[in-house]
């Protein structure tokens, strides 16, 4: 796994637990802030991204300035946010190049987050449905693209649901979230999971193979498929249901292994198999090279998760891989999220809010990696020797 120059074990095996913090905040902030054109502005997003590490409870501007022990910086650190006119999305750039060499990416994986907001000043603020929660909500709805591996996982763009967007959806937002990264930052060799589950699949497969961009997306069981395997049940007779397909072949499921840091061995098993499917609406092209992927946590009970792919030719052990990663994500967003500020923005600009959540996903790559002692007092550094 690539790893940062300079970052070898004979320089972060003499630093202490305590001091490997600023190690990687100082890397990453030259990293960081070298596409700002004015050292001032510079100096402003290295002083952010301390704050929002520093400051207790919300992360908002006021708190960040404060616990920079100079109340006074809150007007020019508010400007830095809201007002100036440094672009965010270099920054971003630079934030998925630092995570590349720090963790060894797999993938990325796309991710809602629900942002808890009464009333209607804040940018994209609405009723909104958190698809981890099952459950309707008043606030804002962002989806993250997350640079992800298994063993660490941060954000590297973002994009806000809103209402005056004419009626987008959420599983367009998310798909928009990816593909406009990847073709800003020439990204498209990294495959995308999209973890929101969707019961209309054929407009995504379809943005994505066009674009070449290989995605695994989520499905609800009801999402129509047609069977593409001449020897399976169903082939021929028109679009089933994801979850009927995968109950007709279960009995052609095998054990599938993943690496996974929670378990005692190191490894995980479950249940999978993939058929090759197609679109409900389509004869030739995107819609022909696809597989259905489905993972079962009890064998006795419907599939747990059910994947579409256009990766046909991957074996179904790399799939289940690559989906596992949205559970290292939710752990990464559950753990260190808040304590990064990724929901703390206080304003009610859009720029602001893209502003403040890029440098609050730079705070939670520094949190993941610094994360401290883990288990039996070891030290715990993703990507990075020891």
């Amino acid at each position: 796994m690539a790893v940062r120059d300079g970052w070898g074990p004979e320089r972060l095996g003499a630093v202490a637990v305590r001091s490997e913090r600023e190690v990687v905040l100082q890397d990453l902030s030259t990293a960081l802030f070298a596409s700002l054109p004015r050292r001032d502005q510079r100096r402003k997003g290295e002083q952010y991204l301390r704050g929002l590490l520093a400051a207790q409870g919300r992360r908002s501007i006021r708190n960040v300035a404060v616990c920079l022990g100079d109340p006074t910086l809150e007007q020019s650190l508010h400007h830095f946010i809201c007002n100036s006119t440094w672009d965010w999305m270099p920054v971003r750039e630079a934030l998925a190049d630092w995570l590349d060499q720090a963790i060894g990416p797999l993938a990325w994986v796309v991710r809602q987050m629900s942002i808890p907001k009464s009333g209607r000043h804040s940018v994209g603020v609405g009723r909104g449905f958190d698809l981890h929660r099952d459950q309707t909500f008043d606030g804002q709805q962002a989806f993250g693209v997350w640079s992800a591996s298994e063993q660490a996982s941060a954000p590297v763009n973002w994009r806000l649901l809103l209402e005056e967007a004419q009626g987008e959806t959420q599983e367009e937002c998310a798909a928009s979230a990816a593909l406009d990264f990847a073709r800003l930052y020439d990204a498209a060799r990294r495959p995308v999971v999209l973890d929101t589950p969707t019961r209309s699949p054929e407009a995504t497969i379809r943005r994505f193979s066009d674009a070449g961009v290989p995605v695994l997306v989520r499905l609800h069981g009801t999402a129509r498929l047609t069977v593409r395997e001449a020897a399976m049940p169903g082939y021929g007779q028109g679009a089933h249901p994801a979850q009927r397909i995968l109950d007709a072949v279960k009995g052609l499921r095998r054990p599938t292994g993943w690496f996974d840091p929670t378990a005692p061995s190191g490894v995980r098993q479950v249940p999978a198999v993939k058929v090759r499917v197609g679109l409900p609406s389509t004869e030739e092209g995107p819609g022909r090279g696809l597989v259905l992927l489905g993972e079962w946590e009890n064998p006795r009970r419907p599939p747990t998760r059910m994947w579409v792919t256009n990766m046909a030719g991957a074996p179904a052990s790399a799939l289940l891989r690559l989906t596992k990663l949205t559970d290292r994500v939710g752990r990464d967003l559950s753990g260190f999220g808040d304590r990064a500020g990724l929901r703390d923005f206080v304003g009610r600009s859009l720029r602001g809010w893209h502003c403040h959540i890029t440098l609050a996903s730079a705070a939670h790559a520094v949190e993941v990696l610094t994360a401290g002692r883990r288990g039996g007092g070891e030290r715990y550094f993703p990507g990075i020797p020891a």
